[in-house]
């Protein structure tokens, strides 16, 4: 035995691993393990005083004594459709009885995150494959009102011309609001193409005392047999964008275009939007006389329609009131009592001012402006009418 060797042994340093210690942690949700104490052991001392009071020998008695009371109560809290829930708790077995399953428990570093998304959804059947039923159908229908909510579309087909014009038009007689025509197919089909063409116009409604008001429309076409105008106040319209309401509602009904050769038409000018029936009856003839380019004034009219709709600036607000004030003037509110002519003139001076003041700047910029009914549009307070 070589004692040197031994001896190196003992002086030589030893190398060792240090002592790591492995740690078994894992972070979990704490909403899963969150405690609900029982009301009941909340409340045993009160509980159990109560049940002294009226001569019970504990809280469980006392629970016994008001049983139906609790029910009744349960009931009368509970969401209706729930109190099935409440039937089935008297029973100690309930006839499917759910396993117990316990909390979910993260697998690896990824599930310890606080927030985990949520699956995708689960594909929906097509509607081949499950009917819809009646309440699905009525949520999915248009909110546009058909001729057959005003008329029997079945039984007035059978009627001459004559009377179903009386029969429409003593349809909306008791509504003071409402507007009623019948007008050719011709002329609806000659409107229809301009409005594809135009869907979007102004039309001035002149006053003698307080110049002219511009009034903007819009053509829409929720469905093949009715065709929608909606009238709204111009500078409503630049305030508010797509939040302005209408204040007149105009539905042509081609349901008996084809057969009959007649158009129905119906319409409703809101109360407390500052038009009046007759205003919105102006409108409406308005309306007509240039999407129809009737007259001699045809040319002008779609002069006119085609610079709005490019957004040239060659459109005049002064050339637009006088091919308004052409219109027939049947209504009473619009008839001017006889003056000299320079009066005359300077009256009609004014409300092309007020109307081009209305308007705002030029046609170029409003109308590329208006055409997007998304885009809110906003002028400047010198731009807008004294009356709004």
């Amino acid at each position: 035995m070589n004692p040197s060797g031994l001896l190196f042994r003992r002086t030589a340093p030893r190398v060792q691993t240090p002592l790591r210690q492995k740690r078994w942690a894992q972070v979990s949700d704490v909403r899963f393990y969150a405690i609900k104490p029982d009301p009941t052991e909340r409340y045993r001392e009160a509980l159990e005083r109560k049940a002294r009071e009226k001569g019970l020998k504990d809280a469980n008695e006392l629970r016994e004594a008001y049983a139906d009371r609790i029910k009744r109560l349960r009931k009368e809290s509970m969401v209706p459709g729930l109190n099935t829930a409440i039937e089935e708790e008297g029973s100690s077995t309930p006839s499917n009885p759910q396993p117990h399953r316990p909390p979910p428990q993260p697998r690896d570093a990824a599930s310890s995150i606080p927030y985990q998304p949520p699956p995708p959804p689960q594909p929906q059947a097509t509607p081949s494959s499950k009917p819809q039923s009646s309440s699905s159908k009525s949520s999915s229908a248009p909110p546009v009102r058909t001729l057959s909510s005003f008329i029997d579309v079945e039984k007035s087909s059978s009627l001459p011309q004559k009377e179903l014009e009386t029969i429409w038009r003593l349809r909306h007689v008791r509504d003071p609001q409402s507007l009623a025509a019948v007008l050719p197919s011709s002329t609806y089909n000659r409107i229809a193409t301009t409005a594809k063409q135009h869907p979007q116009f102004v039309l001035p409604i002149p006053h003698p005392d307080r110049g002219a008001e511009i009034h903007f429309l819009q053509w829409t076409f929720p469905s093949p047999t009715t065709a929608t105008v909606l009238f709204t106040h111009l500078a409503e319209f630049k305030l508010r964008g797509e939040f302005a309401q209408p204040h007149t509602t105009v539905t042509y009904h081609v349901d008996f275009a084809e057969e009959k050769g007649l158009v129905l038409m119906e319409g409703r000018v809101q109360e407390g939007k500052g038009v009046s029936v007759e205003e919105g009856r102006f409108l409406v003839m308005g309306l007509q006389k240039f999407y129809g380019w009737e007259g001699k004034g045809e040319g002008k009219r779609r002069r006119l329609m085609e610079q709005f709709s490019g957004g040239d600036e060659g459109f005049r607000v002064e050339e637009l009131l006088e091919e308004t004030e052409k219109v027939p003037r049947q209504i009473s509110v619009y008839k001017e009592e006889r003056r000299p002519y320079h009066k005359l003139g300077e009256a009609r001076f004014q409300r092309k001012q007020t109307a081009a003041h209305s308007l705002g700047a030029s046609a170029k910029t409003v109308s590329r402006t208006l055409m997007p009914l998304a885009v809110v549009y906003t002028v400047p307070p010198s731009h807008l009418p004294a009356a709004f």
